[in-house]
Order: C-alpha cells, then sequence, then structure tokens
C-alpha cells in the first residue's frame, strides 16, 4: 500500500468523481484504465487521410444547411 499526497483541492475533485461504492483506490483505477481503453480504441481505428477529412466536412456542412432550410 502506498500513499499518494494530493491537494485539498485535488481531493475535492476526486470526491467529486467518486461514486458512492466506490473507494479513492478504486476510483483512481476507473480513471486510470478509461484513460488506457480510449487510446486502445483509438489505435484501433483506421487512419484518417486528408480526403476523409474533406468528405466529413462537406457532409456536415450539407447538414448545417438543411436544417437551416427547416427553420
Amino acid at each position: 500500500m502506498s500513499t499518494i499526497r494530493v491537494t485539498d483541492e485535488v481531493k475535492e475533485r476526486l470526491r467529486d468523481l467518486k461514486r458512492d461504492d466506490e473507494s479513492f483506490n478504486d476510483l483512481l483505477d476507473r480513471l486510470s484504465r478509461s484513460e488506457k481503453d480510449v487510446e486502445a480504441i483509438a489505435e484501433s481505428l483506421p487512419s484518417v487521410d486528408e480526403k476523409d477529412i474533406e468528405e466529413m466536412d462537406e457532409a456536415r456542412k450539407r447538414l448545417n444547411e438543411s436544417l437551416e432550410d427547416r427553420r
């Protein structure tokens, strides 16, 4: 078992994030795994090239225009 020193401000923010049934250890474990899980998911996605970005941008513009037409 280790001790980690944090400021009172950080402890309050962590307390706000902590679920009722969690210890601070459980909270830190959950938070540290979540970031790694997101990184793993991101690494498994296909890379996006400039053409894909342009197509997504055009699709977004068309969607915004169609929503404006509904007003």
